[in-house]
């Protein structure tokens, strides 16, 4: 892309995240170059400084909370754990007791981490997905990830019975597959965001429908991938983290370096094109992160429901649809709600523990609703 154009992108990028319209973006579409002054500059100017002052903050404030939401995760519980031991635990020193120690590095270490890698990967693969396909209430479910993960792990469940470990391979390979047959349908016709929510749908109902009859075929399938179905981070091992969290890492840095690209589709495809972007290989290729992301999250913490629906439409709120806030405030956000959720659902019925998927749904259900009872009327 050349200088000139990049310079365009930049202008048209922040004209749509600041909600305004800029001279800039007018001149992109008339083919005359902006005014050196005008009387909306001024105010232009302001929004745009207060919405990055505004963004700023909640950066700040979101990555405080996760650090906060992680220290309770670990701390706090049946047997709650000093600080000093948790410290101590971290940088290799002597905790008060063994049993501290045993429960920080091989129960609440592990449990934490999972929480915030795939309270991350969610909430940013939900922030990608909603903005690609321009819907608030989209959500990776509507590539249909987890109907293909789902069916997957039901199937190694059902086929190797004893060989637990399969499980998140299972499910990692089950939500890329999908991904990969929902894009090769899609690209067969416009791979515009319609057809790609259609595919999506259409995946999810076959793949329902096969997980369903796994059951009925083989009814001690489940008990095997019960926990998964049900999403949870109870049992998770350091082991278990490895390559999920490589993964990870690498989507949440594609993602974050992809935000400039992703505020132009804000934009509108006509004008995209017009500064050069290849609207369909940005959308594709944005989706294929999002996938990724969600596949990884999947493969170790099961079927999460509404971490991608609920986090990115309340930093939305907060931040505006700037996505160089709106990705790094949801990443920091999912992670805090997934901990934070996790503590709740391990500490409100001890000693009976909740699995997290159980508390996300009560929390998520009546979200979607006001979600929705919110938008009526509106464009969606």
């Amino acid at each position: 892309m050349s200088a000139r154009k990049e310079g365009q992108l930049t202008g048209v990028a922040a004209a749509s995240a600041d909600g305004g319209t800029s001279a800039a973006g007018e001149g992109l579409g008339a083919g005359a170059p902006a005014p050196a002054c005008s009387p909306a500059a001024p105010a232009s100017s302001y929004r745009a400084h207060a919405s990055e002052r505004r963004g700023r903050v909640a950066l700040a404030v979101s990555a405080a909370l996760c650090l906060v939401a992680a220290l309770a995760a670990v701390m706090l519980g049946s047997t709650n754990v000093s600080l000093a031991d948790v410290l101590a635990v971290l940088t290799g020193g002597q905790t008060s007791t063994p049993a501290a120690a045993n429960i920080v590095e091989h129960v609440r270490l592990p449990r934490m981490l999972a929480g915030v890698l795939a309270g991350a990967a969610l909430a940013v693969s939900g922030c990608i997905t909603q903005t690609v396909l321009n819907n608030p209430l989209a959500s990776p479910n509507v590539l249909g990830i987890n109907s293909g993960a789902g069916l997957a792990v039901l199937l190694v469940s059902a086929l190797l019975p004893n060989v637990a470990a399969a499980l998140p391979a299972a499910a990692f390979g089950g939500a890329l597959l999908t991904t990969l047959l929902v894009f090769a349908v899609a690209s067969v016709a416009d791979a515009s965001r319609m057809t790609i929510v259609l595919v999506g749908m259409a995946a999810t109902a076959v793949f329902g429908a096969g997980m369903n009859t796994v059951l009925i075929v083989n009814p001690d399938a489940y008990v095997g991938a019960s926990t998964f179905l049900v999403g949870g981070l109870a049992g998770v091992r350091m082991v278990d983290l490895v390559w999920p969290a490589v993964c990870i890492v690498v989507g949440l840095v594609v993602a974050l370096l992809g935000s400039r690209a992703l505020n132009v589709m804000l934009t509108g495809d006509a004008v995209a094109q017009g500064v050069g972007m290849n609207v369909r290989a940005v959308r594709l290729g944005m989706l294929a992160v999002a996938a990724l992301l969600a596949g990884a999250a999947v493969s170790f913490a099961g079927l999460l429901g509404f971490v991608g629906l609920i986090v990115p439409h309340v930093v939305r709120l907060i931040t505006g649809n700037d996505l160089r806030f709106l990705m790094p405030v949801s990443m920091f956000g999912g992670a805090a709600f997934v901990c934070a959720c996790d503590l709740l659902a391990r500490t409100l019925f001890a000693p009976y523990e909740l699995a997290v998927g159980i508390l996300m749904a009560f929390v998520g259900g009546p979200f979607f609703v006001w979600l929705v009872v919110r938008g009526k009327g509106r464009d969606l």
